[in-house]
């Protein structure tokens, strides 16, 4: 099937043609889902090798429909990892659900704008209603707090330090200082830098032998910096960090943050969603406390990527931010109760987020999500009682809103430290040159570790014994 020459400036199939072409994309995402497990989950390839596939001048004439999606199947999506597989352990893992995916399909395919109300009626109050949900869930201000869907928790925190700013500082905020501790996310730093403060004005808090922010050391940097004239304004506290799960006393930092007049946000774009579990609840208590909150429904709450977002306790804090009235946009304003999103964040033309998390939660229940999230945390518990009972493994961070942290040290043996950041790291290059698992290290306490993130409610114990297995094998040859 070749689009006819004649008329293709149009970009447009046939009706028939159309059916043709959606069938067989329908039917590749059914089989993907349906024979994952049986694929591998690491995907290696070299640049020169990426070239060899894809490196073409773009092509002038069409070419047959068939030939493109062959290349697409066969060669662009086995060349990618796949973040569903249920033994797809590190980084943060992507489950994802067939229902959301296809909302995505049609969001996409009626391109639908979700910038504001006028441009779709239904597409802002199914992101008013599914926000209404969260602001629910973690305990907001019902009246007041809001929120919006963003591309995921970098664009999140870039958004609430935004806010923060403005509403803490004005326009001069260059003796501001921002806290956040050695474990905080990568992201937080970045939106720092983007909103153009320096890097003097940022205190890294040393963490504790848990990994929780030192709150003495906190209530110090702050006092120092009172004395030497300068303007502590925000703190940010990690609801489950990435690497250990960790979440920092965020009742004791939300007393502080009241005491000093400081903005309080809490990145849970790991661990936040653990609120929908019983004991992830009792790990996040104090998250309520925060001006804003970044969580990511694209990790653990299993929505595709992307899909992040940021609730803060009065929504009008967003749009005095954000709200721009330019002269093209007069006509579409809507009266109070119709929000335009693009008055609470920093797109003006946003995809239709709210669809996939509003449709998969129809369908499911929320019970659903709610069992997922505890038998994550509960298998994670499992594989801690499973490797303290071994000789072979040692036990770093223990299970923490589905992170453990463990390295091969095996009894008797007596390596130095050196030799067991050496074993460690080559079980992890192993591991992944087998494709077998995506297993990787992280760094605590000067020790390479192997770090799993278990949020897939589809990963089985069987799944992670046989994983563990291979790493002793691989340890044995090493």
């Amino acid at each position: 099937m070749i689009p006819d020459k004649e008329t293709s400036h149009t970009l447009q199939l046939s009706k028939d043609e159309m059916k043709q072409y959606g069938y067989q994309v329908i039917d590749a995402i059914v089989d993907h889902f349906d024979t994952e497990r049986s694929k591998k989950p690491v995907a290696l390839a070299s640049r020169e090798e990426m070239d060899t596939l894809f490196n073409r001048e773009v092509p002038e004439d069409p070419t047959d429909f068939q030939t493109v999606f062959d290349l697409v199947t066969q060669k662009v999506l086995p060349n990618s990892n796949i973040v569903t597989h249920p033994k797809s352990y590190s980084f943060v893992p992507g489950p994802s659900n067939y229902v959301s995916v296809m909302a995505d399909t049609l969001a996409t395919g009626f391109n639908v704008f979700s910038g504001g109300w006028a441009g779709s009626p239904a597409a802002a109050e199914l992101e008013i209603v599914t926000m209404n949900w969260l602001l629910k869930l973690f305990k907001f201000p019902k009246k007041k707090g809001g929120g919006i869907f963003t591309s995921g928790g970098s664009m999140a925190n870039l958004t609430a330090l935004v806010t923060a700013r403005g509403q803490k500082l004005g326009d001069d905020f260059s003796k501001a200082v921002i806290y956040m501790s050695d474990q905080a996310h990568s992201s937080n730093i970045k939106a720092i830098r983007v909103l153009g403060f320096k890097k003097e004005q940022v205190r890294i808090i040393p963490t504790d032998m848990e990994f929780k922010m030192a709150i003495n050391k906190l209530k110090s940097a702050i006092a120092i910096d009172k004395l030497e004239g300068l303007e502590p304004f925000c703190i940010i506290a990690s609801a489950g960090t990435t690497n250990t799960g960790t979440v920092d006393p965020l009742l004791e930092i939300a007393k502080i943050c009241k005491s000093e007049d400081l903005w309080y946000h809490i990145d849970g774009a790991y661990g936040g969603a653990a609120i929908l579990s019983e004991k992830g609840k009792q790990e996040l208590k104090g998250i309520e406390k925060a001006d804003s909150l970044t969580i990511d429904p694209h990790k653990w709450m299993f929505q595709p990527y992307e899909m992040g977002c940021l609730l803060v306790r009065n929504h009008k804090w967003l749009s005095e931010t954000f709200s721009e009235k330019p002269e093209y946009l007069r006509d579409i304003e809507g009266n109070t109760s119709e929000i335009n999103f693009y008055d609470h964040g920093i797109q003006l033309t946003r995809r239709f987020r709210a669809l996939k998390f509003y449709m998969s939660v129809k369908t499911f229940g929320l019970n659903a999500f709610k069992r997922a999230v505890s038998y994550n945390i509960e298998i994670t518990e499992r594989v801690e009682d499973l490797l303290r009972t071994s000789a072979k493994w040692e036990v770093i961070s223990p299970a923490t809103l589905a992170v453990i942290n463990f390295r091969y040290n095996p009894l008797g043996k007596n390596y130095s430290e050196k030799e067991l950041d050496r074993i460690n790291q080559q079980i992890s290059e192993k591991v992944v040159a087998s494709r077998e698992a995506l297993l990787v290290t992280t760094v605590l306490q000067n020790q390479v570790v192997l770090r799993m993130c278990l949020i897939n409610p589809r990963t089985t114990m069987e799944d992670i014994k046989e994983t563990i297995n291979l790493c002793e094998s691989f340890a044995e040859d090493l």
